[in-house]
C-alpha cells in the first residue's frame, strides 16, 4: 500500500472513529512499546511475542515490564507505552476520571479468572475450626469469608486492625475480595473522593490497602498484613515459601469473571486503526495457542512465563495453577481446569456486561459517588469496551484461516452483554442491563444515598 493511500486511511479513521476499520491495510505504525505487571496472565502478550504473530502482522514489538499498576497506566498515556495489560477496572476508571484522567479503550478481553486469596498461618489456623470438614479430613471448599468473620472480631476486640492487601483501588483483586468480605458479613469500606477521602477504610471492618503483587508474599511475610487477593504465581508462592494458605480463588467467588484487558488510548487507536486490528489479531491468535487442544500447550507457556524477562519465577510455582490445577495448602492440590483460561468461553470478547460489573463495584464501594442511572453504565461501558474493533479482528483471522467462525461469538446477534450470571459465591444474580436493581440486593455497599 503506497504512503498516500495510508494517510488517506488515516484521515478517514480520524473522521469516522470505528468505521474506518472496514479495511485493514499495513499499519500505520510498526514499531511498539507494550506494557506489564510480572502475572500469568500477561501471557498472551509473551505468547504473541513468542510466536511471531506480532511479527505476522509487521509489527516490532518491544515488552517491558512495569513497576506497579500506577506506572504502567501512566506511561500508556503519556505514550511511552503504546498499549498495556490491565486491570479491567483501569480504562473505565481513568475514563470516568476517578484517579487519572484518560480515555483508555479496550478492543480486547486477556483472561477469565486467575486469581486468589490467601491469608497468612496464623490466620488459616484460627480460621480452620470453623470450617466444614471433608470426609479425608480436607477443607470443604468454597472457604466463605463467614470463617474469617470470628477471627476478625478477635483481632478487634484486642485492639488490632484487621490487614489485607490488595494490588490497586480499581483492580479486580479489590472489587473480589470485597465482595468476599462482605458476602461473609464483614465491611470492607467505602470511598469517598468527593471528600478527598480515598482510603477505601471508612466503616471497615477490614483495612484494604495497596501492595504490587510481586511484594504480596513478602509483605505477609513481614506481618504487616494478615491476607490479600492477587494474581498468579504469587498466591501458590506463598505455598512453596510456607508462610500463607490461598482459602479461595476468584474462580469459586465468581465463576468464570474476566480479569485483565488489553488497553490503549482512544486517541492511539482513532490515530492507528489498521495497527491496533492487527495487535488484537496477535492478541488473538496467541489466546486461542494458550487455551487449544484442552490446553496441551501450556507447559511450553509456563517456561516462557518463568523466564526473567516475564515473570520470573520458577516454573514449577507458574505450572501449579496455569496447568489445571491450585494447591490450598501444601500438598492440598485440586483440580480447576478453568483456573486460567484465555480463549474458551469467549473469553477475549470485550463484554459490555464485563464493563457494567466493573463500574457497579465502583459505585457499590463509592469510588462513584453518586447514584447513576443504567443508561449512564451502558454508556461508559460502550465509551470503553470496544466489539467493534474487536470484530475486524476476528473476521479478518477468519478469512486468514487461522481462527473458525464458531471460535467467537455469532456477530449478527450478539448485543454485548451476557446473559443473567448467577454463580457467585453468595447468590446474587447479575443482569449487566440492570446495574441498580443488581445493587439493590446487596446489604452491604450504597445504592441511591450518597455517603
Amino acid at each position: 500500500m503506497s504512503r498516500s493511500k495510508l494517510a488517506v486511511l488515516t484521515f478517514v479513521a480520524l473522521l469516522l472513529g470505528p468505521f474506518a476499520f472496514a479495511e485493514v491495510g499495513e499499519p500505520e505504525k510498526d514499531e511498539l512499546t507494550f506494557g506489564f505487571i510480572k502475572l500469568t496472565d500477561m501471557a498472551p502478550i509473551a505468547v504473541a511475542y513468542e510466536n511471531g504473530y506480532f511479527e505476522d502482522e509487521e509489527l516490532f514489538v518491544t515488552i517491558e515490564a512495569q513497576a506497579n499498576w500506577k506506572v504502567l497506566l501512566d506511561g500508556v498515556i503519556d505514550g511511552q507505552l503504546d498499549g498495556a495489560h490491565m486491570l479491567a477496572g483501569q480504562p473505565l476508571a481513568a475514563t470516568i476520571g476517578f484517579g487519572t484522567k484518560a480515555h483508555i479503550v479496550t478492543p480486547f478481553s486477556m483472561d477469565l479468572n486467575g486469581n486468589g486469596i490467601t491469608v497468612s498461618n496464623a490466620v488459616w489456623d484460627a480460621m480452620k475450626p470453623n470450617i466444614p470438614k471433608m470426609k479425608d479430613g480436607r477443607p470443604m471448599h468454597p472457604i466463605k469469608a463467614d470463617y474469617l468473620k470470628p477471627v476478625v472480631e478477635t483481632y478487634r476486640d484486642d485492639g488490632r486492625s484487621f490487614n489485607m492487601g490488595m494490588v490497586f483501588p480499581v483492580s479486580t483483586h479489590n472489587y473480589e475480595l470485597r465482595y468476599w468480605l462482605a458476602a461473609g458479613g464483614r465491611h470492607p469500606g467505602f470511598y469517598a473522593p468527593h471528600k478527598g477521602d480515598i482510603t477505601g477504610q471508612i466503616d471497615a471492618d477490614v483495612l484494604l490497602s495497596v501492595t504490587p503483587p510481586p511484594q504480596m508474599p513478602a509483605t505477609l511475610e513481614a506481618g504487616t498484613i494478615f491476607g490479600y487477593c492477587v494474581g498468579e504465581p504469587w498466591n501458590q508462592q506463598a505455598v512453596f515459601k510456607g508462610i500463607g494458605v490461598p482459602v479461595i480463588t476468584d474462580y469459586e467467588i465468581w465463576k468464570d469473571n474476566p480479569e485483565k484487558v488489553f488497553g490503549m488510548t482512544k486517541e492511539f487507536t482513532e490515530r492507528y486503526p489498521n495497527t491496533t486490528v492487527r495487535i488484537v489479531k496477535a492478541l488473538l491468535r496467541a489466546a486461542h495457542w494458550l487455551d487449544e487442544n484442552d490446553n496441551a500447550n501450556r507447559m511450553e507457556a509456563v517456561e516462557i512465563l518463568s523466564r526473567s524477562e516475564y515473570v520470573g519465577a520458577d516454573a514449577e510455582v507458574i505450572a501449579n495453577s496455569m496447568t489445571g490445577t491450585f494447591e490450598y495448602e501444601r500438598g492440598d492440590k485440586r483440580a480447576i481446569p478453568d483456573f486460567n483460561v484465555f480463549f474458551r468461553y469467549f473469553a477475549t470478547y470485550p463484554y459490555y456486561s464485563d464493563a457494567v460489573w466493573y463500574l457497579s463495584q465502583m459505585r457499590r464501594w463509592g469510588q462513584i459517588a453518586e447514584p447513576r442511572d443504567d443508561d449512564w453504565y451502558h454508556q461508559v461501558a460502550k465509551d470503553v469496551y470496544r466489539p467493534d474493533i474487536y470484530e475486524i479482528a476476528a473476521k479478518e483471522l477468519i478469512r486468514e484461516g487461522h481462527l473458525a467462525s464458531s471460535d467467537f461469538p455469532d456477530f449478527k446477534v450478539e448485543t454485548g452483554f451476557r446473559a443473567p450470571q448467577s454463580e457467585f459465591i453468595d447468590g446474587v444474580v447479575f443482569d449487566g442491563t440492570t446495574p441498580n436493581a443488581y445493587l439493590e440486593q446487596f446489604p452491604i455497599g450504597l445504592k441511591g444515598e450518597v455517603l
